[in-house]
C-alpha cells in the first residue's frame, strides 16, 4: 500500500541514483520513526505510552507522528474532546512497514 501522492518523495530530487529504497529511508530512516511504528504495531496507541516505549523525547515523538501522518503511515482518532487527545494507529501503509521493523529486529538479535 502506498502513501498519498502528496507525501511521495520525488526520486529525482534525491542525491545519487534514483531509488525507491532511498525515498523510503527519507521518511522512515531515522530510528525514532521506526520505533514509533514498532510501538503502534504492539498496540500502543496513546502519545505518552509511545514516548515511554520508544524512550524518545516527547518533541521527537510528536515530530515523527506528524511526518508519519503526513505520509499516510499513521492515522489518529480523538478519544477526548477537552482538551483534544488522540489515539494513534497504523494505516494499511503503516502495517505494510511492520515487516521491515520485524526484519530489522530479527537481524539485530543475530550474534
Amino acid at each position: 500500500m502506498t502513501a498519498p501522492d502528496t507525501a511521495r518523495i520525488d526520486l529525482r530530487q534525491l542525491p545519487g541514483r534514483p531509488c525507491p529504497a532511498a525515498a523510503a529511508l527519507e521518511l522512515v530512516g531515522e530510528k525514532w520513526s521506526l520505533l514509533v511504528v514498532r510501538e503502534l504495531s504492539f498496540g500502543v496507541t496513546r502519545f505518552g505510552d509511545i514516548v515511554t516505549g520508544t524512550g524518545a523525547p516527547r518533541d521527537r515523538v510528536a515530530a515523527r507522528l506528524r511526518s508519519l501522518r503526513a505520509a499516510g503511515v499513521v492515522g489518529r482518532t480523538a478519544y477526548q474532546s477537552s482538551p483534544v487527545r488522540w489515539d494513534y494507529h497504523l494505516t494499511g501503509s503503516g502495517r505494510d512497514l511492520v515487516v521491515v521493523v520485524e526484519a530489522l529486529a530479527a537481524w539485530g538479535r543475530e550474534p
